[in-house]
């Protein structure tokens, strides 16, 4: 496995070995001790979540506050996707700056984003399966977000916008500098 650190500090790309030969593929997608060497510290995940979604959906900018602020660890098990994750922590010097990476079943590249930061993603592919893990369980009291289309963000997120398909909630989120619960 290799681990990259990302452009905003504590986001790190993960690019696992991958082992071809004629009867397909084998890659180890995760191992505790390499992740918490390359982290320099611990996190402990408690559950796995998968989505399935068509081409266009957008999901997110989500977060949760603390106590029950979530780490994830983000892959993509089919198709292809633009994984966003932006910086809301207001005391960081990369408050409201993002990291876009494509994740595919091509690439098996990882994610990880720490709390304090919100996380979207939008499937390009024709359909997607998303993975992930995190370290804290849904709250719905702490669960928040801000706009995908915040103009402050400058979000590319690849597909016209009109094609976007977005959930009524997160049609809603208002845009950073207007979002009451952020960390500190």
């Amino acid at each position: 496995m290799n681990f990259t650190p990302q452009s905003i500090n504590d986001l790190i790309l993960i690019k696992p070995t991958v082992h071809v030969d004629y009867r397909g593929y084998f890659a180890e997608t995760f191992r505790q001790d390499l992740f918490e060497d390359a982290l320099g510290y611990k996190v402990d995940f408690i559950q796995d979540n998968e989505s399935q979604s068509i081409k266009g959906v957008l999901r997110g900018l989500h977060y949760q506050l603390p106590p029950f602020a979530q780490s994830k660890l983000v892959r993509v098990v089919k198709g292809r996707v633009l994984d966003v994750a932006v910086d809301i922590r207001k005391s960081s010097p990369t408050f409201g700056h993002h990291v876009a990476v494509e994740l595919t079943e091509e690439n098996k590249y990882q994610l990880f984003i720490p709390c304090g930061f919100a996380h979207g993603y939008v499937v390009l592919s024709e359909s997607a399966t998303f993975s992930y893990k995190v370290d804290n369980y849904y709250a719905q009291k702490s669960d928040h977000g801000i706009a995908f289309d915040d103009p402050s963000l400058g979000i590319n997120w690849c597909l016209p916008l009109s094609d976007l398909l977005l959930s009524d909630k997160d049609k809603k989120h208002p845009q950073l500098m207007n979002a009451s619960h952020l960390f500190d």
